[in-house]
């Protein structure tokens, strides 16, 4: 289990359009064998569970550990992760986070659940953040060697640093 992977997914689960099943079904593109099981309910479950864990991002953007840690364990109280080894392929034993049965929603908010956990305890909460681009609210895992990440990506990057150009041109412009 990749557990930063599964971290990453969390952050990508989080800044996903669930309004509707095609939604869930692009957040899956690179899972296939789930897409047939994608269903309104689904959908329904990974809004809600969007809405409790965009606080825990906040809080490892405002440098808050024991708000990270806080509602990390208040979520995995809510959402109990059933974790079972795997043997569908004998070379490549791995965790998985849900029963065989369980929902698309289910198996989602237990790898992102753990995910985060594996990841806050290993690398600091700190590596959770809200991109600073303005009005951009996405939110992403900083990976970074040195955590300097402050961007969800490339384009919030980009478009930040030239509007900050700009700014100092027309500062240097008008004095």
């Amino acid at each position: 289990m990749d557990f930063i992977r599964y971290a990453e997914a969390s952050a990508a689960l989080l800044n996903a359009d669930l309004g509707e099943v095609d939604g869930l079904v692009a957040y899956l593109h690179d899972r296939p064998w789930l897409v047939d099981r994608a269903a309104d309910r689904d959908c329904m479950l990974l809004r809600k569970f969007q809405r409790e864990l965009r606080p825990v991002f906040e809080a490892g953007e405002a440098d808050d550990t024991s708000g990270v840690v806080g509602r990390l364990n208040e979520l995995m109280a809510r959402h109990p992760i059933a974790p079972r080894i795997s043997d569908h392929d004998e070379h490549d034993l791995h965790l998985h986070v849900a029963t065989e049965n369980a929902s698309v929603a289910d198996l989602l908010v237990g790898e992102s659940l753990l995910g985060l956990a594996t990841l806050v305890c290993d690398l600091g909460a700190d590596r959770l953040g809200v991109c600073s681009a303005t009005p951009c609210t996405q939110v992403f895992v900083d990976t970074s060697p040195n955590r300097s990440r402050r961007y969800c990506s490339e384009r919030c990057s980009s478009r930040a640093n030239v509007a900050a150009f700009r700014a100092r041109q027309k500062a240097v412009a008008t004095a």
